[in-house]
C-alpha cells in the first residue's frame, strides 16, 4: 500500500491578532515559536491513513480488509463538507501533548462545535459502513487515530513551552498548565483535508 502522509480535516489560521507583533508577543511564553503561515486548528484526526486501514482490518478480523478500507476512507474523505471560514478569541496558552506542546486555547462559534461534533458522527458513520462493531470503542483504541481525551478542544498548537513558563503570567483557576494572555482575535478560512492532494483517486490503486 502506497504511504501517505498524515490525514487531518483542519481549518488554517490566516491571522492572529491585528498585527505581526501580536502573534509575536507569544515568543515570551513559547519557545521556538511557528511560522504563522503554517498554523492550523484540526477539526478530526485520521493520521496516516494505511495506519488507519490496517486498524480498522484487525479490528473486523479481516472482513474488512485494509485496501477496502483505505479506499472507502479516501472517497469518504472527499465527500466531507466544508466550513466555512470564521473568527475565534484565544485568551490564553494552555499546555498540550502532556506539556510537550504550547498551545493557544480558542474560543470558537458554536456552529464550529456542531461541524465537528457532525465530522466525528460521520467517521462513525464510515465504520458503521466498514462493519466495525462498537466504534466508539475503536475510535479510543485506535492507533492512528490517536484519541485520548473524549471532548474536542479547540487549539492552535503554536510551539514549544519555556521551562519555567514566564515571569510575568498569570495562572488560570485550573492551576498549572494555562497561562492568561492578552486576548487575541484568530481568523480561520475554510475547512481543508491535510494532504489532499496526495490522496489517490477513485480510480487509483492503493496497492
Amino acid at each position: 500500500m502506497l504511504r501517505l502522509p498524515r490525514i487531518t480535516v483542519e481549518v488554517p489560521v490566516l491571522a492572529v491578532g491585528a498585527k505581526p507583533a501580536d502573534y509575536e508577543q507569544l515568543a515570551a511564553y513559547t519557545d521556538g515559536l511557528r511560522r504563522p503561515q503554517g498554523l492550523h486548528m484540526t477539526l478530526l484526526h485520521i493520521g496516516m491513513l494505511e495506519d488507519f486501514a490496517a486498524d480498522v482490518a484487525e479490528w473486523t478480523k479481516g472482513t474488512t480488509d485494509s485496501a477496502a478500507a483505505a479506499v472507502a476512507t479516501v472517497d469518504w474523505l472527499r465527500a466531507l463538507p466544508v466550513l466555512e471560514g470564521f473568527s475565534g478569541t484565544a485568551e490564553r496558552l494552555v499546555l498540550l501533548g502532556g506539556g510537550r506542546v504550547s498551545g493557544l486555547e480558542v474560543d470558537v462559534p458554536q456552529g464550529v462545535r456542531d461541524f465537528q461534533v457532525s465530522l466525528v458522527h460521520a467517521l462513525h458513520e464510515l465504520l458503521d459502513d466498514l462493519l466495525v462493531d462498537n466504534p466508539d470503542d475503536f475510535i479510543l483504541s485506535s492507533r492512528a487515530l490517536g484519541y485520548r481525551y473524549p471532548k474536542w478542544r479547540p487549539h492552535v498548537a503554536v510551539g514549544k513551552p519555556k521551562p519555567q513558563g514566564h515571569s510575568g503570567e498569570r495562572r488560570s483557576r485550573e492551576g498549572g498548565g494555562s497561562w492568561e494572555i492578552r486576548p487575541l482575535t484568530v481568523e480561520f478560512g475554510p475547512s481543508q483535508i491535510r494532504n489532499w492532494q496526495l490522496l489517490p483517486g477513485s480510480g487509483d490503486s492503493l496497492a
